[in-house]
């Protein structure tokens, strides 16, 4: 089924980015003191920070409990972000449209 594409934003930012700026930056933590609220490992959040990895739910539903920030909303973000990086390699990805099964005469 082909859908209508919506109105989406082209260059959504990484959940990690929105993480680092609005959380990290805004409270004044380091990554080291985040990752010890979160219950994570440095190099976990690390790599989520500087875009590395992608948001996991389990990651979201962390920062949601530690800072407030909705797991759904950041969650969101990780989608759109990897629509709009599969958007950008759209024109890598080869597949024809599915035209239906041939029939055949069941006669012959």
């Amino acid at each position: 089924m082909m859908e209508a594409p919506g109105i989406r934003m082209k260059n959504p930012v990484h959940p990690g980015d929105f993480l680092k700026h609005e959380i990290l930056e805004a409270l004044e933590l380091s990554v080291t003191e985040t990752a010890s609220i979160l219950g994570v490992t440095r190099p976990a959040l690390s790599a989520l920070l500087n875009e590395r990895s992608s948001l996991s739910p389990e990651m979201a539903l962390r920062v949601e409990k530690a800072f407030g920030v909705s797991m759904d909303t950041l969650m969101r973000m990780q989608n759109s972000f990897d629509i709009a990086q599969a958007r950008k390699r759209e024109q890598d990805i080869h597949v024809l449209p599915y035209r239906g099964k041939a029939t055949t005469n069941p006669a012959e």
